[in-house]
């Protein structure tokens, strides 16, 4: 049987998992393998981006996502501009369309976007011409978290299917976990989520089979990667659970640990909530992949600033690639786009555009 070509990459936004294909994940994936020795700086790397121009459009806080797009961008030879929404014009009521299109008629080639609000992403990309990264939206998706944390996987274990990885902690409010679970689907492994019940409600709007268990005793066994969650106080109106027993039940301790499959890894896409969901022990031992997976979180996003500004330049070079703008995913397909209707005929005006019609 003749080997199936590897998928090429022709999007110019990377908006989720959901909508990418295995060979798609695998290609961008590959691409950050090769720039993984230049991830750190201390080797010069192939100035691709050499006099582009990319927006750090956030929205919400964070440090290493925006940070690692930072450097990234710049390792590659770009320009990066840093948005604060505080000091924005958002604060007079602009509306984040129009900021991004004004910001876009300056020159811009890409926008990394965070957002709180749900499918905010998909209606920045429809509303301008240049490349969008999805940097996190609500508690949507987050496609870079999760390919970083598939090439730290890839790395130690040496595979990315036939793995059984439990994410652990809340899940409810997790992008991070709904992106791991798209792209593990696809590539072959199973994701279980873990955590107690009122953690684990709310996941009907995920478009595939979802399998939970709030008993991670039960599960540790089984797991050859364990990816542990921060409690997201900021999300809650209240904390309806008692620390203490959720520590008794979730937090991964050395003890704990022992019960997963030999050789497995830890990992967490940060900030630590040390102390709570998981031990200094565990978080600082030899099984932890947690440092690593932010050095993978550079290459990561230097391959997909590369690939998805290199699939910009083929549109803008005239030619006739894929569609780079896939349709919304079934999660945030009923979102408004915000766009105007185009394409009126002008009042008054004669069939072939000359002249007002006089009055009869």
């Amino acid at each position: 049987m003749a080997k199936s070509k590897p998928a090429k990459w022709t999007r110019k936004h990377l908006l989720g998992l959901e909508d990418l294909s295995a060979g798609e994940i695998r290609h961008l994936l590959d691409a950050a393998e090769e720039f993984l020795p230049y991830a750190t700086g201390r080797k010069a790397a192939p100035q691709r981006l050499k006099g582009r121009t990319v927006l750090n459009l956030f929205c919400e806080d964070s440090t290493r996502t925006r940070t690692s797009f930072t450097l990234a961008a710049e390792r590659l030879g770009a320009r990066v501009v840093q948005f604060h929404a505080a000091t924005s014009s958002l604060k007079k009521n602009e509306t984040l369309l129009d900021t991004a299109r004004n910001i876009e008629a300056m020159g811009l080639d890409a926008i990394v976007i965070r957002h709180s609000e749900r499918g905010m992403p998909h209606a920045v990309a429809l509303a301008v011409q240049c490349a969008v990264l999805n940097a996190g939206d609500d508690a949507h998706e987050h496609p870079t978290q999760a390919l970083l944390d598939f090439l730290a996987i890839r790395h130690k274990l040496g595979r990315l299917d036939r793995l059984t990885v439990a994410i652990v902690g809340d899940i409810r409010h997790s992008r991070v976990a709904r992106s791991n679970l798209y792209g593990l689907a696809k590539l072959g492994s199973r994701a279980v989520f873990v955590g107690p019940p009122a953690f684990l409600a709310g996941l009907g709007d995920i478009a595939v089979p979802v399998e939970t268990s709030t008993d991670l005793d039960a599960v540790l066994p089984e797991c050859d990667a364990v990816m542990m969650l921060r409690v997201q106080f900021e999300r809650h109106a209240e904390v309806a659970f008692d620390l203490e027993d959720y520590k008794r039940g979730y937090q991964l301790t050395a003890k704990r640990l022992a019960r997963a499959r030999k050789g497995a890894i830890v990992l967490h896409p940060g900030p630590i909530n040390r102390g709570l969901e998981i031990t200094n022990e565990v978080a600082d031992g030899p099984q932890s992949v947690i440092l690593h997976q932010v050095t993978c979180g550079v290459a990561v996003r230097m391959a997909a600033l590369s690939l998805c500004i290199g699939a910009l330049d083929h549109e803008r070079k005239g030619a006739k690639p894929s569609p780079l703008t896939p349709p919304l995913s079934r999660s945030t397909q009923r979102l408004s786009t915000g766009r105007e209707g185009r394409g009126r005929k002008k009042r008054g005006l004669s069939q072939k555009g000359r002249g007002r019609k006089k009055s009869l």
